[in-house]
């Protein structure tokens, strides 16, 4: 396997450009009008549904919530003070109908802003309470007119539908798995989560027409709930099959990676993911289970037990413009998604040649008969690829495998895979 195209990074950009304006929740139209643009891109992916009320473990399936207008209006003026339509972060997600006419005191009870981000409009829901709300910019908020009325409108309603994600399963010489979960429930935030979508989008493109090892399967859910109704359904399986699994977010910006491990961090996931960002990324910021925030809490809670981490640029709750209107087409950038694209792709690649080898031959090869060494022997000859392959050869005892040999040398484990298949035609290496 070979890294992503290049400027594939801005094919990305282009589909995540697409997907933001539309207004999704953990349920509704909005969710299955990203899905069906994301099976154009995979047609792989198949579209399922989870009935409303439905038990998922300790959980129900919410009804859908459509919301067909919300505004605010100064009376007196007639002016409109915000607008959904325009904004669908102004409104708190699940918001219950209304149509009334308030004064100021009565109105601000309901308006949710950030003071710290003055022209930012904050991301508020509320699934499983009743409640309506608004949300505005700080600035926004300090405009408006303490003496005035205001008209406050929500149409919105609960119907009886489904909870719908997408899933994409392909199919390996071996039916252990590889599992990729995101989530397709914000609305209009680029960072947190339309990167992850689309990230696992490209990924399984990428992966869809290549000799695979292993079984890769993605989820594109609704979080929390998604999640756990998508273990409702697929606990067992995933439990005997899944050898590593990662929560795909946050995978836009240009900041450094970061890791949130799964709860023990003792996990094929945790070993691959921290090799990879050791020894190929730059730098990367590492996490506490404790600092959890998306799905992997799903995934490791105590009887689920999957093995699951997740690998971020910039972590969720890290970067002053997460859940709001800030987390928008100019925070994230072509850079930053082909840069987790690639990562990733080395972890993929990593797990697929995540052999244990052993030498074949007792004390240190003739490497000259095989023109693997100079040929004359002098203080200034490049001896930097024939170190490599005897350190690895050295290491390949039968207890390493290829992220220990990358962790024992230092090395990126994907620049490896080249000179061990040298090795291994030159019958000077076999796997176990």
């Amino acid at each position: 396997m070979k890294n992503a195209k290049p400027k594939v990074g801005q094919d990305m950009f282009n589909l995540l450009k697409l997907l933001f304006p539309i207004p999704r929740s953990i349920t509704g139209d909005g969710v299955r009008r990203t899905l069906g643009i994301i099976k154009d891109y995979i047609p792989e992916l198949e579209i399922k549904g989870i009935k409303s009320g439905e038990r998922c473990f300790d959980w129900e399936v919410p009804k859908e919530w459509v919301c067909e207008e919300a505004y605010i209006q100064e009376v007196d003026t007639g002016k409109v003070i915000l607008d959904f339509k325009k904004n669908n972060l102004h409104v708190v997600g699940y918001s219950i109908p209304v149509d009334k006419v308030l004064n100021f005191d009565e109105l601000k009870e309901h308006i949710f802003y950030r003071e710290d981000l003055p022209d930012a409009v904050p991301y508020v829901t509320s699934y499983y309470s009743s409640f309506w709300g608004f949300c505005m910019s700080y600035n926004q908020f300090n405009k408006l007119n303490h003496n005035s009325k205001y008209r406050v409108v929500i149409k919105s309603r609960f119907v009886d539908g489904e909870l719908n994600y997408g899933e994409v399963v392909l199919k390996g010489k071996e039916d252990r798995e590889v599992f990729f979960s995101t989530y397709i429930c914000h609305p209009s935030l680029a960072n947190d989560n339309l990167s992850g979508p689309v990230l696992c989008t490209f990924l399984a493109k990428y992966l869809k027409n290549k000799d695979r090892r292993y079984t890769y399967r993605f989820v594109f859910i609704p979080e929390t709930i998604g999640a756990i109704c998508y273990l409702k359904r697929n606990l067992e399986h995933l439990k005997e099959k899944v050898i590593a699994g990662f929560v795909v977010t946050c995978v836009g910006d240009e900041g450094e990676f970061s890791y949130i491990p799964s709860r023990y961090g003792n996990t094929l996931a945790d070993k691959v993911a921290l090799t990879v960002l050791e020894n190929c990324a730059k730098s990367f910021k590492r996490y506490s289970y404790i600092d959890r925030g998306s799905d992997e809490r799903q995934y490791c809670w105590p009887g689920v037990d999957l093995p699951v981490c997740s690998v971020t640029k910039t972590k969720y709750g890290e970067f002053k413009e997460y859940h709001t209107s800030l987390d928008n087409l100019e925070f994230v950038t072509p850079k930053g998604l082909e840069e987790s694209l690639d990562l990733y792709i080395k972890i993929v690649e990593s797990l697929e040649n995540n052999y244990v080898y052993k030498t074949t031959i007792l004390c240190e090869p003739f490497m000259r008969k095989r023109n693997l060494y100079p040929g004359v022997s002098y203080w200034s000859a490049k001896y930097d690829y024939p170190q490599l392959l005897l350190n690895i050869l050295v290491y390949s005892d039968g207890t390493n495998d290829l992220l220990d040999l990358a962790n024992i040398l230092k090395i990126c484990p994907t620049e490896l895979i080249d000179p061990i298949n040298l090795l291994l035609r030159e019958g000077l290496l076999e796997i176990l």
